[in-house]
């Protein structure tokens, strides 16, 4: 598991204390990370409450895992099938939306399978099925790779044989894999503008509703893990969705776009 989830400890103000007297342990996904998006509210964050705030990066599905097992005080993520089940078994509580996104298809420049002219997310993955172009999946239970299998569903597809590639990385290793191949892959918008300038591959697909890509935030259930930080999670969540916190989402840009939208807003 240790290869699949990049972790890093982000310790912020370590002079001042958490309200419980302890930091508080966030799973987020590697899409916010990668995006640079946590380096810019994170450090308000603890400004505002002075709060410690210990950071693991990780796809969707590792980050609920780390929930269910009480590793983590409060999830970031971006599945929200996955997040409603977590709430409904009884894992989490107090799901709050907080913001959305989106996924592009990148790949070869010189675009094979003709996915720049397709009419859906759906018929540019079929086009490149049907024509069997290398395509690299995340396979790695992420947001992104949940979204990814949803629209092969939608294309009636079912990716496999020697085209297609699951890498069980972070969107970052997963879009330098696609380079090296030329090949094509779903990515979130944030992550490919922080890596393209070392990238051969070129977006080709965007701006359809079904690649929006909501984000909610949830607490770990203190009744299921009494050793939780909950105090500080709800903070947190109370925090985030405030009208400061939206200021700095709506505010983040990474070469001049915007690449995260405050919920009730859409990138489409």
């Amino acid at each position: 598991m240790l290869n699949k989830i990049f972790i890093f400890l982000l310790l912020i103000l370590p002079t001042m204390a958490s309200a419980a007297g302890a930091p508080l342990r966030l799973a987020t996904t590697t899409t916010t990370v990668n995006s640079g998006l946590m380096e810019h509210l994170l450090p308000e964050f603890t400004a505002a409450t002075g709060i410690e705030v210990q950071m693991i990066a990780a796809g969707t599905g590792e980050a609920l895992q780390l929930g269910r097992n009480g590793d983590v005080d409060v999830v970031l993520v971006h599945a929200r099938d996955a997040e409603d089940e977590f709430v409904a078994a009884g894992y989490g509580i107090d799901r709050a939306d907080v913001m959305s996104n989106d996924f592009i298809i990148v790949g070869p420049p010189s675009d094979p399978a003709g996915i720049g002219s397709a009419g859906s997310p759906g018929e540019a993955l079929g086009r490149i099925a049907d024509s069997e172009q290398p395509f690299v999946s995340r396979g790695d239970d992420s947001g992104t790779h949940r979204r990814e299998l949803k629209l092969w569903r939608q294309a009636d597809r079912a990716p496999g044989g020697g085209w297609y590639r699951e890498v069980g990385q972070g969107m970052g290793r997963t879009l330098q894999i696609a380079d090296q191949m030329n090949a094509y892959t779903l990515t979130d918008r944030g992550t490919w503008l922080a890596y393209r300038g070392d990238l051969q591959i070129k977006l080709l697909f965007e701006g359809d509703p079904p690649l929006v890509n909501p984000y909610g935030i949830i607490a770990v259930n203190p009744a299921r893990y009494p050793g939780v930080n909950y105090e500080a999670a709800g903070k947190l969540i109370e925090w985030i969705t405030s009208p400061a916190a939206r200021r700095l989402i709506d505010a983040y840009r990474v070469d001049g776009k915007r690449l995260f939208f405050p919920a009730g807003e859409s990138p489409s």
